[in-house]
């Protein structure tokens, strides 16, 4: 799974003279917390939620609405943008861009081809990922295996999987610290989940739960 194949095409951006009070007023419209800023489609920078609000009056500020506006109006993305932003690829994985938002503790990153800005990945954009690939909210029956790591093991159970023709949705293969492997199954919500569990059961799999 790619980056490129999960990340925002569609996007909001600034640009060096888009001032602090416009960038605000984009980001809160739009639900969102960060913009690129952008020369043409070069990326040349980020500015965020938090830095716009670091450089604007406070709410308990004695200045008056019209005076709050004038000094927010000249204030420009380019003074405090951040200049050149971490990025990732299209072709970065998932995994990685997972990795990468969780090390530098950040919310979202550009994505870029050289300094072409292409999309932006976002940590919501993963929990969806996650999503999708474990089947949360979609219909079936849900079999957790349990075994120890041993060579041949998912052969045997893509084997039994053959002979008891069964409608696989999705299947994760996990495997634990303490080198214990856990498979989860998403069946067609038709299936018998009980015939299933005996049937592997009588293989000798340990099937520890049916959801």
């Amino acid at each position: 799974m790619l980056v490129m194949d999960y990340m925002k095409r569609s996007l909001y951006t600034a640009s060096t003279e888009t001032t602090v009070s416009e960038a605000l007023e984009t980001l809160r419209k739009n639900k969102i917390r960060q913009l690129p800023v952008v020369s043409g489609d070069r990326l040349i920078g980020l500015i965020t939620e938090k830095q716009l609000l670091a450089v604007s009056p406070s709410p308990s500020t004695s200045l008056s609405t019209f005076e709050k506006n004038f000094f927010m109006d000249r204030i420009l993305v380019s003074d405090v943008m951040v200049k050149f932003p971490l990025t990732v690829t299209p072709d970065t994985t998932i995994e990685e861009a997972a990795l990468y938002l969780r090390e530098h503790k950040i919310g979202s990153v550009p994505v870029v081809e050289g300094d072409k800005l292409v999309g932006i990945i976002t940590v919501t954009d993963i929990f969806d990922v996650l999503t999708k690939l474990f089947g949360y909210g979609k219909p079936g029956i849900r079999i957790l295996i349990e075994s120890e790591e041993r060579v041949g093991l998912l052969i045997e159970v893509t084997r039994i999987i053959k002979e008891l023709v069964l409608p696989v949705k999705t299947i994760i293969y996990y495997i634990k610290d303490d080198s214990k492997v856990k498979i989860k199954m998403r069946l067609d919500s038709n299936v018998d989940g009980e015939a299933v569990v005996k049937a592997m059961r009588k293989r000798g799999l340990k099937v520890s739960r049916i959801i």
